[in-house]
């Protein structure tokens, strides 16, 4: 069989819904090329154990209107590649897990590197664990370490946007077709994950996201990373089932503890107490990896490479916490107009001290 016509035949294979991995893998072994596939009778499908009367159909109904041809025609001139299992660009650590994803989609550099960390969290995240995404993200992306995540709402976002703040690279894996943004208001940071690494899908062109497809873009997540950490998650989270995942295929999880009055931290502290590593600094994460031998300074990344701060700005910082504060509050207890307040607030920002949430309220990072 040809790469060609392998590739054919697999793009056709994971176009019909319901085979999955396992089944996709049986009737590439069986019809070994695009051809045959093309020439097998109904009888010859319902053999393969698995496939009864139902997938059966399924497959018929696809294989007279998919036209592989021009699913990968039309990744082309989008610029998307298609790659199979048997690709040197398949990456390492995701055909390293049981019924790797046969066929995937990427835009993008290629993810070659096997130091990846997925980090994933509630798509309703506080302040607090915005800022703790984006801390890590940086902060692990400063010392090359890939970042992967599923470019949803809250956490996952803002780990993308904290390791491209790093200049890092970052994967971001999608529960629908690679050509559809989702969420929509993601379009600019789509678009600057792929110039800085990469968006990667096994789902067909034109996908929709629904969500049967999430577990499938969970398990991806996981199985391109050496561990997973789960920054803020309700108790029945999908963040959880990613740590499932990556328990499943041989690999860490690591957690972060948060406030026992947030109910996004339910999960985080249940994955604590069945024994994933409580983590509280990105060393907590290499050492655990025994990646420690990678570039050194990890503070680098943090405040010890932060703009010096003037008198004034450090009473000011010292009176935002990490969670939200108000500037209202900050303005009664600086005892300072609300001119210089926010002066001395976009001077805090732009130095990389604090965070603007938004509606009047502020935090440390």
């Amino acid at each position: 069989m040809t790469e060609k016509d392998d590739k054919l035949l697999l793009v056709t294979l994971n176009a019909i819904p319901g085979l999955g991995p396992r089944k996709i893998q049986k009737l590439a072994m069986r019809f070994k090329n695009y051809k045959t596939f093309l020439e097998a009778k109904r009888e010859d499908f319902l053999e393969i154990n698995g496939v009864g009367e139902i997938i059966c159909e399924k497959i018929l109904e696809y294989r007279s209107k998919f036209d592989p041809y021009k699913e990968i025609k039309k990744a082309n001139n989008l610029n998307i590649k298609v790659i199979t299992l048997k690709d040197d660009k398949y990456p390492f650590l995701l055909k390293e897990i049981y019924d790797p994803p046969p066929v995937l989609y990427f835009k993008g550099t290629a993810p070659l590197s096997p130091h990846s960390i997925a980090i994933v969290g509630s798509r309703k995240a506080s302040a607090y664990g915005k800022n703790v995404a984006a801390k890590f993200a940086r902060e692990l992306a400063a010392v090359d370490i890939n970042i992967v995540s599923g470019m949803a709402r809250g956490i996952d976002s803002c780990a993308h946007k904290g390791a491209l703040e790093a200049n890092g690279f970052t994967i971001a894996v999608l529960g629908c077709g690679i050509d559809i943004v989702y969420p929509p208001e993601n379009t600019g940071l789509m678009k600057d994950i792929v110039e800085s690494g990469c968006v990667i899908s096994s789902f067909p062109l034109g996908t929709p996201p629904q969500g049967a497809n999430f577990p499938a873009r969970n398990r991806i997540i996981s199985g391109l990373s050496l561990g997973t950490l789960v920054v803020e998650a309700a108790k029945k989270s999908g963040s959880l089932i990613t740590a499932d995942f990556s328990l499943e295929q041989g690999r860490e999880v690591f957690a972060v503890p948060g406030s026992i009055f947030n109910p996004y931290s339910s999960g985080t502290h249940k994955l604590i107490k069945q024994g994933a590593k409580l983590v509280e600094n990105v060393e907590d994460i290499l050492d655990e990896l025994y990646l420690e031998n990678l570039p050194e300074s990890i503070a680098s990344s943090g405040k010890a490479n932060k703009p010096d701060l003037t008198c004034e700005e450090k009473g000011i910082l010292d009176i935002i916490d990490y969670q939200p504060t108000y500037i209202e509050e900050i303005i009664s207890l600086s005892h300072k107009t609300p001119g210089s307040i926010n002066i001395l607030l976009t001077h805090l920002e732009l130095k990389g001290y604090i965070s603007a949430l938004g509606g009047g309220y502020f935090a440390k990072i």
